[in-house]
């Protein structure tokens, strides 16, 4: 969202950086009017039930203009459109969590297994990639184990399993 938000307000803006607080009502109103992949439906749509064409739409109408509607019908319309929303957003999220695990392979370890460290980045490059093989003492959750490391490591036994 932020990232969206930055882009449509470099947009706007192009050279005039100073009037970012005057244009951002209408970069916010044209971002909660658009149609959100995930949802199907704009942000006005979840929350109003319809999509303003400007925001003056937004204001309630006056109660003498006020049309008179079955208050029951416009709960159900809501209600439904809320429900879609949900099931869009949680096929949306299994989606996403299929593509996160894809090749992906789950490595269970017990106590007394031996495993190599891999060794990040931040060392130096004459420095081996790994180092071990180091006995797990014990597990701490399914993504993280306690190494026996030697001490002149100097830091924390616990590991990610990505490690």
């Amino acid at each position: 969202m932020n990232r969206t938000l930055g882009t449509m307000l470099r947009v706007v803006l192009k050279k005039n950086l100073k009037m970012w607080e005057e244009c951002l009502p209408h970069v916010e109103f044209a971002y909660n009017r658009a149609t959100h992949s995930t949802t199907k439906v704009s942000p006005f749509q979840v929350v109003y039930g319809f999509n303003p064409r400007a925001p003056i739409d937004l204001l309630p109408s006056p109660t003498t203009e006020r049309t008179q509607s079955d208050a029951s019908a416009r709960a159900e319309f809501i209600h439904k459109l809320h429900e879609t929303t949900k099931t869009n957003i949680e096929k949306m999220n299994e989606k996403y969590r299929i593509a996160g695990s894809e090749g992906r392979k789950e490595i269970k370890l017990e106590p007394g297994d031996l495993v190599l460290l891999h060794l990040r980045k931040d060392r130096s490059k004459l420095i081996p990639r790994a180092a071990g093989p180091y006995k797990v003492i014990d597990k701490i959750n399914d993504n993280a184990y306690k190494l026996e490391l030697p001490p002149e490591f100097g830091v924390s036994p616990s590991f990610n399993i990505s490690d």
